[in-house]
């Protein structure tokens, strides 16, 4: 009795400690219930998810498109990434035999064939300016003219000079011929004619010297007429009409540049100096093209004109000097460019894709389509590339078709379709839109006229 006493009095102690208000219960029950309805929902979906799968494998229509030798998800994947028995699309290209050009790929910095500062050589005004910038000018064409009114007068002083000068001598040269007279007749002395002769010696130095001074005036008086020293093309003026120039002025007048032609300075392996220079002995003209930074458009063609004198021990490489007529001005100076410089010419080799040529562990080999639709292997050695074709040595035959595409899972003996290389002319590529009861329409899904779906239906 005691102890069930006992009892009572513990349950009712917990009870208090435990006691729980009315609204609090109300709240626990209400979550009670939302988390049942949780529970009840998710158990209902996964049922019905569940039972919708097993219909799905059970369906005979959906086992005959997984069966399908193009369907997903059987033999690893599509048609193009099927399993090891499965037929590989694949596209082809015969091999050919043909011309393949040996070229080198180099950048290049274009140069002047000469560069010239125009300085003006007597210190005076600046006149006038006779040329236009940007300008083709020719040897000897005024650019500009400085102020000559100076150097005219010093012109007029030393002729001035020269004269008074030559008329005293030819007064001199008259008076030796009188007394060279004289003498013969005994009427004066010696002494008197050799004084004369030193006289018109002396008068003749003089005039020498003035008609020096003649050519030095005159010189100074052509100086303001400033001439190109060499033909090209003129860059931006380096000083305007009304200021005074000298000849110490380190910008000049204008800078004038050859560039008709121009020169083109690239760098090639050193390899390749026997070749080039072997040619350059022979006489035989090496084409250089020149194109833009990105490749795509070409600017001019020239020829190599020579080679430097020794070899870069740091990048093994040495530089060729290429020459350009330039006529349209395509090249300037100091220009950035891609060059491609054609060595030589292999003749008459075979020739393939590069896109066929595959590397493994037994070297470079590619795929050949048997007449059966099976490939093989062939190993092979590759050469030099020109364009879209590569050329090559090895058991290959003209005519014969390698795979350039769709390479990813073949192996030695396996089965391929061939498709066309450009998606747009594969079968359906561009068959018109289907509509109707079989999924056409606004909605509808389209299908090529002529795949193979269409063609079961129709045989059906």
């Amino acid at each position: 009795m005691n102890n069930k006493l006992i009892a009572l009095a513990a349950k009712a102690t917990c009870f208090q400690r435990v006691r729980v208000l009315p609204y609090q219960a109300g709240r626990i029950q209400s979550r009670m219930l939302l988390l049942l309805g949780i529970l009840v929902l998710i158990v209902v979906g996964g049922f019905f998810w569940w039972k919708s799968r097993t219909e799905a494998n059970t369906d005979p229509a959906s086992a005959i498109a997984k069966a399908a030798p193009g369907a997903p998800g059987v033999n690893g994947g599509g048609r193009r990434f099927g399993g090891a028995n499965a037929v590989q699309p694949v596209s082809v290209q015969a091999v050919r035999r043909q011309d393949i050009k040996v070229m080198i790929n180099a950048i290049g910095s274009v140069t002047a064939s000469n560069t010239a500062v125009v300085h003006a050589q007597v210190n005076g005004v600046l006149q006038r300016l006779n040329f236009v910038e940007g300008q083709q000018v020719s040897v000897g064409q005024l650019l500009a003219q400085i102020d000559p009114r100076a150097y005219e007068a010093t012109l007029g002083q030393a002729e001035g000079a020269m004269a008074r000068d030559k008329a005293q001598l030819d007064n001199a040269n008259i008076d030796l011929a009188r007394y060279r007279d004289l003498l013969s007749k005994d009427a004066i002395p010696k002494q008197q004619l050799d004084t004369q002769q030193a006289l018109v010696h002396q008068l003749e130095g003089t005039v020498k010297v003035d008609q020096a001074a003649v050519a030095s005036a005159k010189l100074q008086l052509s100086y303001t007429r400033v001439l190109a020293p060499i033909a090209g093309r003129t860059g931006l003026k380096q000083v305007d009409i009304g200021n005074v120039v000298q000849p110490s002025d380190a910008n000049g007048i204008v800078i004038i540049n050859q560039t008709r032609p121009v020169t083109l300075v690239f760098a090639v392996p050193s390899a390749n100096v026997p070749t080039i220079t072997a040619r350059l002995r022979a006489n035989e003209e090496m084409a250089v093209n020149a194109w833009d930074r990105s490749g795509k458009r070409a600017l001019a063609t020239g020829r190599v004109a020579t080679v430097d004198n020794a070899i870069d021990v740091t990048t093994d490489t040495i530089k060729v000097k290429a020459v350009f007529a330039n006529a349209d001005d395509a090249l300037f100076p100091n220009q950035a460019v891609t060059v491609t410089l054609q060595l030589d010419t292999l003749n008459n080799v075979l020739a393939v894709p590069p896109s066929a040529v595959l590397r493994g562990t037994q070297g470079f080999y590619l795929y050949v389509v048997n007449e059966d639709s099976t490939v093989s292997t062939r190993i092979v050695t590759p050469g030099t590339v020109d364009g879209d074709w590569m050329a090559i040595e090895g058991p290959l035959k003209p005519g014969e078709k390698v795979v350039i595409d769709g390479v990813d899972r073949l192996r030695e003996g396996a089965k391929v379709e061939v498709i066309a290389a450009d998606p747009k002319q594969r079968a359906g590529a561009t068959a018109p839109a289907r509509t109707g009861k079989d999924g056409g329409g606004k909605h509808g899904r389209n299908k090529p006229a002529d795949s193979p779906a269409s063609s079961a239906a129709a045989s059906k």
